[in-house]
């Protein structure tokens, strides 16, 4: 057996053991969880609504499926996913029990409560048996996680052959002049902006920064073809400030 105590990953700039992230994640989330769906309105100029509508339109839901959300904290994806549908399930699941609860309180969720579940867990070891989804969404949620190939690895395990994986996730400007402006913006507006109103800079000094170690498209799509996916593809919203990379269980 390899000895996995000395390994060590990224929380945001900061070279951390593993063992440390998970916690750190969730206490950054735990602290912004009652702001976190204004500060994502504030952080994107509400763009991450659009982001979420082509992601919604590619994915092209359809009735009666099942969806795994993953990393789904307030349930804005699994909502817009059973609209889309007219019919289906989500079970929403999250690390952070605390941004669980705030999308219980949301008015969708008590008019969807029969559509809809509620769990804890860890996208790198899914509390589900193999084959039970048809679609799983992951938003803004994978550079988070300790192992991201481990998540899509989970992700090809609880699908359904035919299934289909969608990960939605800040991702690289290919202009370098572009992406320099881009980062001028994120590191110096994003953690005051955090500060104003959630009371919270570090928080968002650490999204900033989570953002920045994430993969590039091309690496991330390798990742996706790794965990078994087939006909995986990408596209960039937003000149690539955001990207979405879709793949399917075949």
């Amino acid at each position: 057996m390899t000895d996995d105590s000395n390994k060590t990953t990224h929380f945001g700039f900061e070279t951390v053991p593993e063992g440390e992230k998970a916690g750190r994640v969730q206490g950054v989330f735990s602290s912004v969880a009652s702001k976190y769906d204004i500060m994502n309105d504030v952080m994107s100029v509400g763009i991450h609504r659009l982001w979420k509508e082509a992601m919604m339109d590619w994915l092209a839901p359809r009735a009666g499926q099942k969806l795994l959300d993953v990393a789904g904290g307030t349930g804005d994806i699994s909502f817009r996913f059973l609209r889309r549908a007219g019919y289906g399930h989500a079970t929403v699941l999250d690390l952070t029990e605390s941004m669980l609860v705030e999308g219980r309180k949301r008015a969708e969720a008590a008019a969807m409560a029969e559509q809809l579940d509620w769990v804890t867990g860890d996208a790198m070891a899914l509390p589900f048996a193999d084959n039970t989804f048809d679609v799983y969404t992951i938003s803004f949620g994978i550079r988070n996680v300790t192992r991201p190939q481990e998540a899509l690895n989970e992700a090809f395990r609880v699908l359904r052959p035919g299934g289909r994986l969608m990960v939605l996730e800040f991702s690289q400007l290919p202009n370098p002049a572009m992406q320099k402006a881009y980062d001028l913006y994120s590191f110096n507006v994003i953690p005051r902006m955090g500060q104003a109103i959630a009371g919270d800079r570090d928080s968002y000094q650490y999204l900033v920064e989570s953002i920045r170690n994430f993969p590039d498209q091309d690496t991330f799509l390798k990742m996706v073809r790794d965990a078994g996916f087939e006909n995986a593809k990408f596209r960039n919203l937003s000149m690539g400030i955001a990207c979405l990379h879709s793949g399917w269980k075949l």
